[in-house]
């Protein structure tokens, strides 16, 4: 049996060798590397897988965020709710600016942002939402949007981990995650839903006054060559970069098909013990599965971790501690047990090998060492 890995990136690059390295070999033949015309040309493949009016290349996801936030022009010293069991980015990018990140839960199921949480956290300097769209699928938008246009709040959607979810709207109209709040943002990092071979990101809305806004800020604050009408920032997607996603973004849905199977042999393999909380699949979203994060209880979770790479599987925690807990937040505070469903959940969660590349014999193998384990210690 091949090693198992989290992510296999070596055998995706295998199936699309001869396309990739085609564009690499245009990039290369024209040595546009900074703002060629593949930047613009994956702009418009993202636009349209999307459905979306604008989509603005970047360096990274939390560039994407910082973006955002920075066409906001947000008051000083406003407030913007994000959830607490998540990575960083997004709270990081609301205290470098300047306002004041305040955490909210998540929920149980979904380990997205729970609106009852935010509407009891929305305060007369609440300016923003960022709802994160969490191992790949969406947080309840619709309930967010409600208390946005309740509170006059701006809403940016992290759609890093969840590129390709489809939302579905109480009218049963669907929707791509990421494009229903003011911007949505995403990142291209390897391991994402849509990986590039380094980093990137993008912004995207529908809102032309806010499209325009943002592909300013992007470009240094340029209206036109050295004219500089605002703040901006210099963050740019790559030539290379862009070429090599505008052939990925071909295959995304056909990859997240592929994840969305295995993630179906693993709900089987579960289902047979309540010891392992397969993922809860939302009644509102698609799950393209970035990641397929099991909940265990706390005390077995460690050991359990322990046991699989003892046994040559990889896995991973996501998150170990939220955010409101870290050191670098305290400033806001939070204390232990102000966000149970959060503090329980960095406790418990489990993210197994998730890949388009996966075979049947290594989801075996990975499923019943994961038993044996709850079998003996559950």
């Amino acid at each position: 049996m091949e090693d198992i890995k989290m992510v296999d990136l070596k055998a995706q690059y295998g199936k699309l060798k001869p396309e990739l390295d085609a564009a690499f070999s245009a990039v290369m033949e024209s040595m546009e590397f900074i703002n060629g015309p593949q930047v613009d040309n994956f702009a418009r493949s993202l636009e349209q897988y999307l459905q979306v009016k604008h989509a603005i290349p970047c360096a990274n996801g939390t560039d994407a965020l910082q973006i955002a936030l920075m066409a906001l022009q947000l008051p000083a010293g406003a407030e913007v709710i994000v959830p607490s069991f998540n990575y960083v980015s997004a709270a990081e990018v609301v205290a470098l600016l300047g306002y004041k990140p305040i955490f909210a839960d998540v929920l149980p199921d979904t380990y997205t942002l729970d609106p009852t949480s935010v509407s009891q956290l929305i305060s007369p300097a609440t300016a923003a939402v960022i709802p994160v769209h969490l191992f790949g699928q969406a947080a309840p938008m619709h309930e967010i949007m409600q208390l946005a246009h309740q509170y006059n709040l701006w809403v940016i959607e992290d759609n890093a981990q969840a590129l390709g979810a489809r939302y579905v709207q109480p009218d049963g109209g669907e929707v791509m995650a990421g494009t229903i709040g003011h911007i949505g943002t995403t990142s291209f990092f390897p391991s994402k839903p849509l990986g590039g071979m380094g980093d990137g990101g993008a912004v995207f809305t529908n809102d032309d006054k806010l499209a325009a806004i943002l592909k300013k800020i992007a470009n240094h604050g340029q209206s036109e060559k050295y004219k500089f009408s605002t703040i901006g920032v210099n963050s740019r997607l790559d030539t290379l970069q862009a070429a090599m996603l505008d052939v990925k973004i071909k295959y995304v849905d056909e990859y997240n098909n592929a994840r969305q199977e295995i993630a179906r042999f693993y709900d089987n393999a579960f289902a047979e013990t309540q010891a392992v909380q397969a993922p809860h699949r939302a009644s509102y979203s698609s799950h393209v599965y970035h990641q397929y994060t099991i909940t265990v209880a706390p005390e077995l979770r460690d050991q359990l971790k322990s046991h699989l790479r003892d046994n040559h599987i990889p896995s991973m925690v996501y998150y170990p501690e939220p955010l409101h807990l870290q050191e670098a937040y305290a400033y806001v505070g939070k204390m232990k047990g102000d966000l149970p469903v959060s503090e329980l959940l960095s406790r418990s969660v489990l993210s197994l090998p998730m890949h388009s590349e996966l075979k049947v014999e290594q989801l075996e193998y990975i499923c019943e060492h994961v038993l044996d384990f709850i079998r003996k210690h559950g």
